[in-house]
């Protein structure tokens, strides 16, 4: 692979939101990261739980909406609290965030996307699980 190809990628993920690539062409392949880990992020297979009947189900009761601003995911993929396993959480319960700051990475046909805060305040909810697929505008998280 010409190295002029390389760095243009370089720069175009520079440019963007990407967080990583791969291409391939013929037997050569060149994987742009970000940022550097020792360890690659995996997709974990939820459990499929076992279905219930509704019969079982006691009544719902009504539950309160949570206050606050909400963001919402983006596009379809799989939801990611940290940079890599074993990592600490981009953000949790509590925690005071800036617009701009990363929220969590969606996994996207195998592209990392970071997510961004698009309003400061506290963390109040984080309302998906790593590793839990997630769809086009879904609530990830409750900000206050």
């Amino acid at each position: 692979m010409d190295i002029r190809k390389v760095k243009k990628l370089i720069e175009l993920i520079e440019e963007s939101d990407i967080a990583e690539i791969e291409i391939h062409e013929g037997e050569e392949s060149v994987r742009i990261n970000r940022y550097s880990s020792t360890q690659p992020v995996t997709v974990a297979q939820a459990p499929v739980a076992a279905a219930a009947s509704f019969e079982s189900q006691p009544a719902a009761s009504p539950i309160a909406e949570p206050s606050g601003h909400t963001v919402k995911s983006p596009m379809v993929g799989t939801f990611y609290n940290a940079p890599s396993p074993g990592s600490p959480a981009f953000v949790s319960i509590g925690q005071t965030v800036q617009k701009g700051d990363v929220l969590c990475i969606i996994e996207a046909m195998k592209i990392l996307n970071q997510i961004e805060s698009d309003a400061a305040g506290v963390v109040k909810s984080v309302l998906s699980d790593n590793g839990q697929a997630v769809e086009f505008d879904q609530p990830l998280f409750i900000i206050e």
